[in-house]
């Protein structure tokens, strides 16, 4: 499973014209599953996500958590992240199916709520136009 979190002040995702989800101060997360994830590894990825200090303290060290910080999460799925680049046109082999990444998305989702957070997602498969205003910025590509 691979997710590339950014802190955001803001983040959107539009569909068809229409905003779906935004939050304020938090995560802008695109998450990936890999063809072989499991429960575990959504689980785990959630604890990553969710215990990830990048809000700055009061010395201006990235020592806060999101929960600390108050924090909204905006999970989008993302399944070119396991895009193959060998060749010009990239494949998509490694990523898994909707049969395994749609319940393994939804679980990542279900974990974060379950810890206290405030949680928007995309819609998967859908074309989605997503934006973001980035903090500071801080951007980490995380795998578990």
């Amino acid at each position: 499973m691979r997710a590339i979190i950014t802190r955001v002040t803001q983040a959107s995702v539009t569909i068809d014209g229409k905003e779906k989800s935004k939050i304020s101060n938090g995560f802008l997360i695109l998450l990936g599953v890999h063809k072989d994830d499991t429960e575990e590894k959504a689980k785990k990825m959630a604890d990553k996500i969710c215990g990830l200090r990048v809000f700055e303290d009061e010395n201006g060290k990235m020592n806060i958590s999101p929960k600390d910080a108050g924090a909204e999460l905006l999970i989008v799925s993302q399944f070119t992240l396991y895009a193959d680049t060998s060749s010009r046109r990239p494949g998509f082999s490694d990523a898994a199916r909707p049969e395994i990444s749609i319940p393994l998305y939804e679980r990542v989702i279900s974990e974060c709520k379950e810890r206290g957070f405030h949680v928007e997602t995309g819609e998967f498969g859908a074309d989605m136009k997503v934006e973001s205003i980035n903090d500071g910025p801080v951007t980490i590509v995380m795998d578990v």
